[in-house]
């Protein structure tokens, strides 16, 4: 009797803790300026399911407490939800989206700037005392934005893996994602800009260059990153030289 009981016991456990790891259908609507945004992808980066809202902005995508929910498209900026208990009860989100900024800010250096500038002596800094943190995990900097991996506590290979796996969704097979399509989502201007050298206003143009030359949809899936990079590498000095 003693051993049904401790059965018993062990088996609602495991199915409360089961309960509390399974996702719910949450439902939601993404908006910009209070009009529908059809077609932005939303990706639970904690799980890697992807969805794309329809024609009216909405949208439906399993989650559970502490997931972060991704919500991007090429014109908009990128949004992340962090799903919260208050959110699963009411079982709807909606979202608000910012137009994404394409044009980076001028800096201009004036004559009198630069003077003042090179007043500056390298005794003056000698009465600063810099200390050394040492608790601080160094990042290097020098290393691209893709190579150093997670940003902003995203991860980036599931964001990668879920546009990738959402070709097919409710078996359906959807046309093959382009360069154009997928990686305006994974790596933001600043990739493009710094480590391609490629001017601001040229990204669009440059990927939409690259859906035409990449020799593998296979390229696009996040275990071939590696010559995907390169692919882009050779592709923007080529599409440079053109601009030339």
């Amino acid at each position: 009797m003693k051993n049904i009981v401790l059965i018993l016991f062990s088996l609602l456990v495991s199915g409360w803790s089961l309960a509390q790891d399974s996702r719910q259908l949450l439902r939601g609507k993404v908006l910009y300026r209070s009009s529908n945004v059809p077609n932005e992808n939303v990706i639970n980066s904690t799980s890697g399911e992807a969805t794309i809202t329809d024609e009216d902005g909405e949208f439906a995508i399993e989650v559970k407490a502490g997931d972060q929910v991704v919500f991007t498209a090429v014109n908009y900026q990128l949004e992340v939800v962090t799903i919260t208990p208050e959110i699963l009860q009411k079982n709807r989100l909606v979202v608000e989206v910012n137009e994404k900024v394409r044009e980076l800010d001028e800096v201009v250096v004036t004559p009198e700037n630069q003077a003042k500038f090179l007043e500056v002596k390298n005794e003056d800094f000698k009465e600063f005392n810099y200390e050394i943190d040492r608790n601080t995990e160094v990042q290097n900097v020098a290393e691209s934005r893709i190579v150093r991996g997670m940003q902003d506590g995203l991860n980036i290979k599931n964001i990668f893996k879920a546009l990738f796996a959402s070709q097919k969704e409710k078996g359906v097979e959807r046309p093959p994602l382009k360069v154009s399509e997928v990686l305006r989502h994974v790596y933001d201007d600043e990739f493009f800009v710094a480590d391609l050298k490629l001017p601001q206003d040229k990204i669009d143009a440059f990927l939409l260059y690259c859906d035409d030359k990449i020799p593998s949809q296979t390229l696009l899936k996040k275990e071939n990153e590696f010559q995907l990079i390169d692919f882009l590498v050779t592709q923007s000095k080529e599409y440079l030289a053109t601009l030339e």
